[in-house]
């Protein structure tokens, strides 16, 4: 049996649940799969929408943030699926995750799983691939503000895409292929500007900014890097952090790390399973989003 403080690695499932327990968790639905990816998709043009028969500039601004949070929304969707477990059918799975969630974002799902699952393996310590995301935290509230303006202003996403194309653009054509179908359709029903407005600019913008707070979040200052219930952290959230910072069940990061076969539509299920099994005291949680940004913006200026 797997020492409950092996580095970087989550414990074996039947440490924690029942066998009857984990089938029920670990249980993928299509039907949920399916609705979690149109959920998505829906709220995006629903934006659009409103902006179309409501062009306010009030209403254009929370476009950008809610269609911002739903382009991370796009992106948890698709880890989900390089992990296989965002659908029962694995056609379905790889269809959505690739066509329907990378794509978009101008990412490559068979890419990012051979990456990621690098991440799961070596979690918090120096092989960790993303370990770079964490380490340099805490860092002083001016730092902060200076890497969101970076976000907000378009650089951050305009330096990571322009990395991509020096790799070859022949490497971008499916994402290339679906923005400019998205484009065209949008064109064809004589909504054209849709696509700069609540596309582009909170692809370059919101989305960014958000993805950078999910990553303090889930791994920066975390208190034991070699503890699984610790070197990740669950973070509360409400409806409007849910629905600007944090959708689709982002927030429960221990959950995930600990059995990362669980879909993300069961992570809360799981997490009240764990509180009640008294694994709460041991696990690192937090009430919020804004005192987890308060731990990691903790450093003081010399």
């Amino acid at each position: 049996m797997m020492d409950a403080r092996a580095p970087g690695r989550g414990l074996p499932a039947t440490d924690l649940l029942t066998p009857d327990e984990l089938q029920g968790l670990r249980r993928r639905s299509d039907l949920r799969g399916l609705w979690c990816v149109a959920h998505a998709w829906l709220v995006i043009l629903g934006c659009m929408v409103a902006l179309a028969v409501f062009p306010h500039p009030l209403v254009w601004l929370a476009g950008v943030m809610i269609v911002g949070a739903r382009q991370l929304g796009l992106a948890i969707l698709m880890h989900d699926a390089a992990h296989g477990v965002l659908t029962e059918r694995r056609w379905l799975n790889e269809w959505l995750g690739q066509y329907a969630c990378s794509w978009p974002l101008f990412a490559d799902m068979h890419a990012y799983r051979a990456y990621h699952l690098k991440h799961h393996r070596h979690t918090q310590q120096a092989a960790d691939p993303d370990l770079s995301l964490s380490a340099p935290f805490p860092i002083t509230r001016a730092s902060f503000r200076r890497k969101i303006l970076r976000d907000l202003t378009g650089q951050t996403m305009f330096k990571q895409r322009l990395a991509q194309l020096r790799k070859g653009v022949w490497r971008l054509r499916g994402a290339i292929g679906f923005n400019l179908g998205f484009l065209l359709v949008l064109t064809i029903i004589g909504q054209w500007y849709l696509f700069f407005l609540l596309w582009l600019v909170p692809y370059f913008t919101w989305f960014p900014m958000v993805t950078r707070i999910r990553n303090i979040a889930e791994h920066a200052m975390v208190p034991d890097n070699d503890d699984p219930f610790r070197n990740a952290r669950t973070t509360k959230a409400n409806l409007l952090w849910r629905a600007l910072v944090a959708p689709y069940w982002v927030n429960y990061h221990v959950e995930h790390h600990l059995i990362m076969y669980i879909p993300c539509y069961r992570l809360a299920r799981f997490h009240r399973r764990l509180l009640a099994k008294g694994y709460g005291d041991r696990m690192e949680l937090r009430p919020g989003y804004l005192p987890v940004l308060g731990l990691a913006t903790s450093r003081t200026a010399s």
